[in-house]
């Protein structure tokens, strides 16, 4: 669980730093898919995950509004105040969380239970699918996207109690 995180905040930090070489037009522009456009990608990319691993411990989710967050520079800040909480519950992850149950109460008074582990394996999946988003728009652009390999990263090498 663990290494695919990192693997999607490292390929993430990728992504800013790719960002900062196009237009603020290129980065605001509506496109097809996704939720509207590479920075707005990227901001819900970073929100989503953090308002998973917060409401799963049952802490405050509030929601953040993208015109606040329309620069790299922003959306990059906001993922760095968000990471440390995020980090944190992803490096005390074991396997006792994976069967934790996680109910919604919808807005039409149905009760929807999930796993843990489930979630978490949502959150890896759905920045890996948006990731692919960013690599076809990138290729719009006539620009190499991101490498989106996840051998030769160095990801082993990072996790605890590795020698």
């Amino acid at each position: 669980m663990q290494t695919f995180f990192r693997y999607n905040w490292m390929v993430r930090e990728e992504w800013y730093k790719w960002c900062e070489e196009l237009s603020e037009e290129e980065l605001l522009q509506p496109r097809v898919g996704g939720v509207g456009g590479i920075l707005k990608t990227l901001f819900h990319i970073a929100d989503v995950e953090w308002s998973w691993i917060m409401v799963m411990q049952g802490k405050p989710d509030f929601q953040e509004d993208f015109a606040n967050y329309n620069t790299v520079e922003k959306v990059r800040a906001l993922d760095a105040r968000f990471r440390p909480e995020v980090e944190a519950f992803v490096l005390a992850w074991n396997e006792r969380l994976e069967r934790n149950i996680f109910k919604d109460v919808r807005q039409d008074g149905s009760v929807v239970t999930d796993g843990w582990g489930e979630i978490m394996r949502h959150v890896i999946a759905h920045e890996i699918h948006h990731i692919g988003q960013l690599s076809l728009w990138a290729r719009e652009l006539g620009k190499a996207p991101i490498s989106a390999n996840l051998i030769g990263r160095g990801l082993l090498e990072t996790l605890p109690g590795k020698e």
